[in-house]
């Protein structure tokens, strides 16, 4: 196991209009390191702190997998940052929630030869709000997601708001 570490990530937003009024060039205030090894999407990946160390397995549609891939770590990542956002959003907007769930599905398929690429769909379960609101507050939060702002423009990104 290697020793956290504590180099910055310098991140440069993009141009437009979700970007109008960030700083420069921020700084991260947390940076996650894991390193890769063995076979690739058939190997083994691991953070620096050691909180995570998984065998990774290709996925296959016709097998039920007895280890994780990476898409599986992509949408845990994602449907916990837009959760997260999604309560966010909806304190700033003065929105009560009652509770808020967020699933993601993380796609992988060819987008052309020897080229693959991923598609996201993310439903959002809203309790405590009218479907107005929790729509207001998903796109509060779509502008706020880490995730959101990484992927958009890059890959699709579907999100359907259910209130209950």
């Amino acid at each position: 196991m290697t020793e956290p570490t504590t180099t910055e990530v310098d991140i440069t937003p993009g141009e437009g209009v979700h970007h109008d009024k960030a700083p420069k060039r921020p700084k991260a205030f947390y940076t996650a390191e894991a390193t890769a090894t063995g076979d690739g999407r058939n190997g083994r990946v691991a953070t620096s702190d050691g909180l995570l160390d998984l065998d990774l397995v290709t996925p296959n549609p016709l097998t039920k997998p007895k280890k994780t891939n990476p898409e599986q770590l992509f949408a845990s990542g994602f449907a916990a940052c837009f959760n997260s956002a999604f309560q966010s959003a909806a304190k700033l907007m003065k929105v009560k929630l009652e509770s808020s769930e967020v699933t993601a599905r993380v796609g992988i398929g060819p987008i052309a030869l020897n080229r693959f690429g991923l598609g996201v769909r993310l439903h959002v379960t809203v309790v405590g709000v009218d479907q107005d609101t929790a729509d207001r507050v998903a796109e509060k939060a779509e502008e706020m997601c880490p995730y959101s702002n990484a992927t958009r423009g890059n890959i699709p990104v579907e999100i359907t708001v259910t209130a209950k």
